[in-house]
């Protein structure tokens, strides 16, 4: 008997997303209230993972494809619900009008609904509907580096810095998914299931709370250089009378 297992890996997928979802919840409390609802966003994108790795953790949720793979429902509930999140937030963060957040999340969740459908189906339906994922995604970084980069240049520099960093941060590690779809059972099939499951729950992992701990720190830089520069105003009124 194999000492780690699927089941092992989604078991260590849900005990990571439930830390990190603690730490993140903890960070809530330390921020200002200036940023706490946005804030809110990102601990639901945590809990939404820590349920959907438990119910696979507990083998709820498989089925099997088409093709003869295994492809795990709650994966894709999870992902259909976070992903949009992480743009929604990266859109407030840079103050970007409604009607472009709401483009993203339809574009973000087009292409989990697309790799999905993909995943169930058989060939050569199932490339066809990847390569429709990947469209709507490019809709997404097209959005995200022309429209919503254009808001946030008006912002603040430590700001700018932050939308940034989390925005290069997720396409960077969402750009792996594809590959990993591709060469799992929903795509060609080169590697198995259970290393699918384990290179799937430890980018997860990454990503998720990897976006949560860098969006608090640089909230909280950007507060204590506020709270500093009103700290410098007020000695200068004080100083004038």
């Amino acid at each position: 008997m194999a000492l780690f297992t699927i089941t092992t890996w989604f078991a260590l997928g849900t005990a990571g997303m439930a830390l990190g979802t603690l730490v993140l919840a903890w960070g809530y409390t330390q921020l200002t209230e200036e940023h706490r609802f946005e804030f809110l966003d990102l601990i639901a994108v945590t809990v939404i993972a820590t349920v959907a790795y438990g119910l696979m953790a507990l083998d709820i949720g498989a089925i099997t494809t088409a093709r003869g793979a295994t492809l795990y429902i709650p994966r894709y509930v999870d992902w259909l619900l976070t992903t949009p999140l992480h743009v929604i937030y990266l859109g407030w963060l840079a103050g970007a009008d409604r009607r472009v957040i709401g483009a993203m999340a339809a574009l973000q969740a087009a292409t989990i609904g697309s790799g999905f459908l993909g995943g169930v189906v058989g060939t050569p339906l199932n490339l066809g509907l990847f390569a429709l994922g990947s469209l709507t995604f490019v809709g997404v970084v097209l959005l995200l580096f022309r429209e919503v980069a254009t808001e946030a240049r008006k912002l603040d520099d430590r700001r700018l810095a932050l939308f940034r960093t989390l925005r290069n941060f997720v396409i960077v590690l969402w750009l792996i998914y594809p590959v990993i779809w591709l060469l799992g059972g929903t795509g060609f099939g080169v590697m198995d299931t259970e290393t699918t499951s384990l290179v799937v729950t430890y980018i997860d992992v990454v990503a998720k709370i990897g976006f949560g701990l860098i969006a608090f720190s640089g909230l909280q830089d950007i507060a204590f250089l506020q709270a500093d520069a009103t700290d410098v105003d007020s000695s200068a009124a004080q100083t004038a009378d």
